[in-house]
């Protein structure tokens, strides 16, 4: 299973091309939209989330509510275009309309991909690396990570997250029982915080940040509960489950790092305190004593609920622009400023889930594969038969 992605920030829409999600699956626009309104949430967006409300067609793949079996395309459009069509479109424009949008990007902005871009592509106006570039892109990441998360719902795998830190204030109180509680508590918070207390004061800082034109970030959580354990790989570096999870993180804008499980935290304890102890259980099977590996030992899942975090950066584009050099003249200037959040953390957490829920669902139907929903569950429900008897 894989997907692609197509498409500017703002440009007429954003395009994602689904391969290999089974058939007999059920699916619909609405089931989308509720992910898409998720990631648009959260306290600090800016002025984009008012002028875009992201809603998805689903162009393929697609009849009646389920799906073919053929590749899926899913569809966002960028409503904003209309103020863009002349700037962004495709077509060549005339002299006179060349006059009317002649104004270039030629000063790049510290922590964003413009300097750099412009140097693999030769791009002297870097707004054709920025428009791609951009955060923007995460909303058909989303949709494809909704699809995702439903296969693995219909497969009894739960995907939640949370927020546990933004600008250096951290969630002390964020225990909870089930996932879905989890899931019902963050999505109370306009910071997608369990803890009340640190999410008030998140809110404070993000505000504070705001007025004085600069940024923060902070840290984000992914739980799943349901991956049935030995799914991954300990034979080849490319198949091991928690380098892909890893670097599909790494991958959302302004990522840069992740640790699954206790993570950092195991280079201060010995192993006596990391190591997680294996148990039996007549109904379970296979269990641990603790789940310090976050779910994943040697590439693969052991059972336990998957633990992914995230640290995102916080957003290089800010109201009070740090100083860059012009392209064309190598002279000093403030940084361009584009339309941007003074956080956008809770939003990530959104994206993070997503991520997370493809790759799993990939690594899923890659172990249980079949080319229908129904096989897989019924090989899924015999191979944890098979576990919890082993």
């Amino acid at each position: 299973m894989r997907y692609l992605t197509a498409g500017e920030s703002h440009g007429p829409q954003l395009t994602a091309i689904l391969e290999g999600v089974p058939a007999g699956l059920t699916l619909t626009a609405e089931m989308i939209n509720e992910q898409l309104s998720r990631r648009q949430k959260g306290y600090g967006r800016g002025r984009r989330m008012q002028i875009e409300k992201d809603e998805v067609q689903i162009l393929s793949g697609v009849r009646h509510g389920k799906t073919l079996g053929s590749p899926i395309t899913l569809v966002v459009e960028n409503r904003d275009f209309k103020h863009w069509t002349k700037i962004m479109g495709a077509e060549p424009l005339d002299e006179a309309e060349e006059q009317e949008v002649k104004r270039q990007l030629t000063r790049p902005r510290p922590g964003h991909a413009d300097l750099n871009g412009a140097l693999k592509y030769g791009h002297r106006d870097m707004r054709n690396v920025l428009e791609r570039s951009s955060a923007r892109e995460t909303t058909v990441r989303v949709a494809a990570g909704a699809v995702a998360r439903i296969i693995l719902a219909q497969l009894g795998i739960k995907v939640a997250g949370h927020v546990l830190e933004i600008g250096g204030i951290r969630a002390e109180n964020a225990e909870y029982g089930t996932i879905d509680e989890l899931k019902e508590r963050s999505e109370a918070s306009p910071v997608r915080c369990l803890d009340e207390t640190a999410a008030e004061k998140m809110m404070r800082a993000i505000d504070d940040a705001k007025e004085q034109g600069d940024s923060i970030g902070g840290i984000v959580e992914v739980v799943v509960e349901g991956m049935p354990a030995g799914v991954g790989s300990y034979v080849h570096y490319d198949r091991k489950l928690d380098s892909k999870l890893a670097g599909a993180v790494m991958s959302i804008n302004a990522f840069k790092g992740v640790e699954i499980g206790i993570g950092f935290e195991a280079a201060h304890k010995p192993g006596s305190q990391v190591h997680d102890e294996i148990l039996w259980d007549e109904e379970k099977g296979y269990t641990r004593g603790s789940n310090n590996a976050g779910g994943l030992e040697g590439g693969m899942s052991t059972g336990m609920p998957i633990v992914v975090r995230g640290v995102m950066k916080p957003i290089p584009t800010l109201y009070k622009p740090l100083q860059s050099v012009d392209i064309d003249t190598k002279e000093p200037f403030k940084a361009s400023i584009e339309r941007s959040d003074s956080c956008a953390v809770p939003a990530a957490s959104v994206v993070a889930e997503s991520v997370v829920a493809w790759e799993l669902a990939a690594a899923v139907l890659e172990h249980f594969g079949h080319d229908r929903m129904d096989a897989i569950e019924e090989n899924i429900n015999q191979y944890k038969e098979y576990t919890r008897e082993f």
